[in-house]
């Protein structure tokens, strides 16, 4: 079995192209290199090195071996990376969300689950959901979009409705619900980091100016001290981030104001995930019969 340290000496020259400047990137010694480079065509019975006088370069086999080596070293390190996170996940239940309403959720009822969970604060980009769970970044992610792959399953956990706060004197304040069309050049206070939220509002209601906050505590005074429209859902609706004293909540009904959540973990994970995720739908904020 060739060692680790003669493969990161052929890749590290590989790179840099000379005994000299191979040894001061690994901090050792030229005979060092030269011995351990010798020492791998030995171990391979085959050259690696074309040497001239004051010249060593990679033979076209040592090209090679120069490429294996270093998936040989990624994989290594994705392998030691793996079992760690995973060991962790068996000991820590770490969970991740595309949007902050399941965050809340979960924050706000740790003391229910059966087990120790620490919930990721920074929101997951949907694309990164699948590789996060396979390298066992996180024991399950909320996502809005449900995955059901060889190794990944997902279970539906329930509804997020979109609502915006108006001032109560404005005229949509009297109806009893509003399309996004209606919202039309309106100018809104809109925390920054909201995961896909972002897009659905940008998207059907295009002419509206968005005053996007990036903290809790700069969205929560501009709601106290100006009457700009903000967005809420029957999630974030009983937070006290926001000051609902002189607005009124109106449901927005087009579908797309509508987000679904599913729980997402891989199928070796089922027995410990699954329990927890029948728990979360059980004290989701919504009726989760109305699917």
């Amino acid at each position: 079995m060739i060692d680790n340290y003669l493969l990161e000496e052929l890749v590290t020259f590989a790179k840099y192209k000379t005994l000299a400047k191979t040894a001061a990137e690994l901090n050792v010694t030229q005979p060092t290199v030269t011995r351990g480079m010798q020492k791998l065509e030995d171990e391979l019975s085959v050259q690696l090195f074309d040497r001239q006088p004051n010249r060593i370069s990679l033979t076209k086999t040592g090209k090679l071996a120069a490429e294996k080596a270093t998936a040989l070293l990624q994989a290594n390190q994705q392998f030691i990376t793996e079992i760690k996170n995973y060991a962790q996940s068996q000991q820590v239940l770490k969970i991740a969300s595309v949007a902050p309403g399941p965050q809340i959720v979960l924050e706000q009822n740790l003391q229910k689950f059966n087990a120790n969970i620490t919930v990721e604060q920074a929101l997951l980009e949907q694309n990164d959901v699948e590789q996060c769970l396979l390298n066992h970044h996180y024991s399950a992610i909320i996502t809005n979009r449900e995955i059901q792959t060889e190794l990944i399953e997902s279970r539906y956990i329930g509804k997020e409705n979109l609502y915006v706060n108006l001032d109560q004197f404005m005229y949509l304040a009297n109806k009893r619900q509003v399309t996004f069309k209606e919202l039309f050049g309106l100018s809104f206070v809109v925390l920054n980091d909201i995961g896909p939220w972002k897009t659905i509002i940008q998207e059907n209601i295009p002419d509206a100016k968005f005053l996007y906050q990036t903290e809790y505590d700069a969205l929560s005074e501009l709601t106290k001290y100006t009457n700009f429209p903000f967005f809420t859902t029957n999630i974030t609706q009983p937070d006290n981030v926001y000051d609902t004293t002189d607005t009124v909540a109106l449901p927005i009904t087009d579908d797309s104001a509508k987000m679904t959540f599913y729980a997402a973990y891989l199928k070796s994970q089922r027995s410990t995930i699954a329990p927890l995720a029948k728990k979360l739908v059980s004290i989701w904020p919504i009726n989760n019969a109305s699917r």
